[in-house]
């Protein structure tokens, strides 16, 4: 900030939104200014006689500067400079008068009041000004000697001054709680986003996978009739399919599960699923608990990865190998080529997102996925962090 900037700004506690104040602030407030009138009114009255309806005279120049006062208030929460200084020559003006009068008690607050009040709200170079020509008003008009000027001068705007920085650093607190709502409320929003992305993603690995196996059967069904096939043979890919459906309404109870954080051991499920798949399966390293994000990205890698191998290399030789590395898990899914004479045909079912899908799910965990052609054959290599 420059030096200009610093005598020209606004204090930052002075800004126009109203702070929240507390029940024990706001009475603490009121009482005070009760007091302050109460000691205004009893200085003017005490000062002279005022009878008959000269009584109301004191609470004419009281509401006056009450209304002088309020328009300098205002001018200042709008931060309009001239028209708040308009206030105060008008004040000192207004003070003055009130002291010729015979309101000393009036014109002492005033001038007193306004030598504070400034320090704090006005810019630091107006703030100064106007404290002081109200000090120096006070002076003259007050018979107090040098001496006790001097101390009350500093007392006034060593308060105010205080009372500044005290506003400014309310202002700068209120700025960071509100930057931290603002930071909160965005995290939560980041929060429920990719929560909801983690459950969409789930959704639709489980049902591309229960789907796409239905679709297998039922293709290979549909290719069977149309060939003249034995009936039996026929129910037999029907039954299949109803059994993946069966098997789909199960991962999908599965899955619900681990997002609520309850998920099976992954050597079990993987065991399971290389079984129905008739495929040879390898562990290495000492099975141990895996967190449920990486545990559900090895089930629907191993899940797509045979499914995979059956659309496309009916008949081939599956291996799968599931390691426990130091601080990560790879699982590995290694196809031959389909037989002499296998039809491929149904590896043109599906929406081809799998291989995608598994990618991304993996990089998301900061691991990797690899998948490509082997000795005539597929591999897909997946790695994630636990």
């Amino acid at each position: 900030m420059s030096t200009l900037e610093r005598w020209t700004r606004w204090p930052a506690g002075d800004t126009p939104v109203r702070e929240h104040s507390s029940r024990a602030r706001t009475v603490l407030s009121f009482f005070g200014r009760a007091a302050m009138l109460g000691a205004v009114l009893s200085g003017t009255y005490a000062e002279r006689h005022y009878g008959g309806w000269q009584v109301l005279i004191p609470l004419g120049w009281i509401a006056a500067a009450a209304a002088l006062f309020t328009g300098w208030y205002v001018s200042c929460r709008a931060r309009r400079l001239w028209p708040a200084m308009a206030c105060a020559a008008g004040l000192l003006v207004y003070a003055g008068l009130a002291h010729e009068g015979g309101a000393r008690t009036l014109a002492a607050v005033i001038w007193c009041g306004l030598a504070v009040l400034a320090v704090i709200r006005l810019p630091l170079a107006a703030g100064l000004l106007t404290a002081g020509a109200a000090l120096g008003s006070y002076g003259l008009g007050s018979n107090d000697s040098l001496l006790v000027l001097l101390a009350v001068a500093g007392g006034l705007g060593l308060l105010g001054w205080l009372l500044r920085l005290d506003g400014q650093a309310r202002s700068a607190q209120r700025a960071l709680l509100a930057g931290e709502r603002a930071a909160q409320a965005a995290r939560a929003e980041s929060a429920a986003l990719a929560e909801r992305a983690r459950i969409a993603r789930e959704i639709h690995d489980v049902l591309a996978h229960s789907l796409s196996a239905q679709l297998v059967h039922l293709e290979a069904a549909r290719l069977m009739l149309d060939a003249g096939a034995d009936r039996a043979e026929v129910r037999e890919r029907i039954v299949s399919a109803r059994r993946m459906a069966q098997d789909g309404l199960v991962e999908t109870r599965q899955a619900l599960s681990a997002l609520r954080g309850e998920f099976a051991p992954v050597a079990e499920f993987v065991a399971e699923l290389a079984a129905q798949s008739e495929a040879e399966l390898t562990v290495d390293g000492v099975p141990r608990p895996v967190p449920a994000e990486p545990g559900l990205a090895v089930r629907r890698t191993a899940q797509e990865a045979l499914t995979n191998a059956r659309k496309h290399a009916p008949g081939g030789r599956v291996e799968v190998r599931l390691a426990y590395l130091d601080g990560a898990v790879e699982l590995t899914v290694r196809n031959s080529g389909a037989p002499h004479g296998a039809d491929p045909v149904l590896g043109d079912s599906g929406n081809g997102y799998g291989l995608l899908g598994m990618r991304e799910r993996a990089e998301l965990l900061g691991g990797e996925l690899l998948a490509g052609p082997e000795d005539g054959g597929w591999r897909v290599l997946l790695r994630v962090p636990t």
